[in-house]
């Protein structure tokens, strides 16, 4: 009986130790709640709330890339940080007007909401986590459609937080996107491709992340980038010189053009 007891007690001991180690991901969603307060009490108090969007692409692209690339570069940014989690991806977001359709809600697949519906929805989710403990709110918006939604959103926390003396703080750094579009492009031209081959929407810097995805993605998207490729003749071999700069498997046609940031 003795034995037992002990072995039990080890057991409790055991699992107790486990349970307020580090957290074995920065993904909110892969994480048990005990994670989560053990992350807080060890001062993980940064939350990282990334919006994507479900949005036509092109033919050689799939919807969810705006979730893709927000994702990743999120979970780069709080194992960066080393205090920092990340809130599940906001999919759901504006597109466009549904009647008449407009935007992105043209085409098949688009999935859009209303500005107030998202807003509420992050102001909601940004109140969720300044209760649990979360010290910054940080949102990071990969569409372009909603930076003014987002800075509103900011706006109206901050007041709240401010006027609740809580010394909780929300942002939504413009650099971020900024940074994954500009300063790709930049990169891009850098390396010799011209503004036809990095394109407007769903063209090189979006393509690297999705080469960088994980292999269900890369057996998935890359096979009808290739295609595309092909069937374009395109001699230069513009997807498998863009492939070997990134360093990842994967490419894009050059002769996808783009009109008004939508596919022509």
């Amino acid at each position: 009986m003795g034995r037992a007891l002990l072995l039990i007690g080890l057991a409790v001991v055991g699992f107790s130790a486990a349970a307020y180690a580090a957290p074995p991901s920065v993904q909110l969603e892969e994480l048990t709640w005990t994670e989560v307060k053990a992350a807080l009490q060890s001062g993980t108090t940064t939350i990282i709330i990334p919006a994507g969007g479900t949005e036509q692409s092109g033919p050689h692209m799939a919807l969810g890339k705006h979730n893709v690339r927000a994702r990743y570069f999120a979970q780069k940014i709080a194992a960066a940080l080393g205090n920092a989690l990340v809130a599940p991806v906001v999919s759901y977001v504006p597109e466009g007007s549904e009647n008449p359709p407009a935007g992105h809600m043209r085409f098949p697949g688009t999935i859009t909401i209303p500005e107030d519906v998202f807003e509420k929805t992050l102001e909601s989710a940004a109140e969720g986590f300044r209760l649990h403990g979360f010290r910054n709110i940080v949102f990071l918006g990969d569409h372009g459609g909603y930076r003014k939604s987002l800075e509103r959103v900011v706006e109206r926390l901050n007041a709240e937080f401010l006027k609740a003396k809580s010394g909780v703080r929300a942002y939504a750094p413009a650099e971020y996107y900024d940074a994954a579009t500009r300063g790709f492009a930049e990169l891009l031209r850098k390396k010799g491709y011209t503004e036809a081959q990095i394109g407007v929407h769903a063209g090189l810097g979006m393509g690297s992340v999705i080469a960088c995805g994980s292999d269900e993605q890369k057996r998935r998207w890359l096979p009808a980038m290739s295609r595309f490729e092909k069937e374009a003749h395109d001699t230069r071999g513009t997807a498998s010189r863009f492939f070997r700069d990134v360093s990842h498997s994967g490419g894009l046609p050059s002769r996808i053009r783009y009109s008004g940031g939508l596919q022509s």
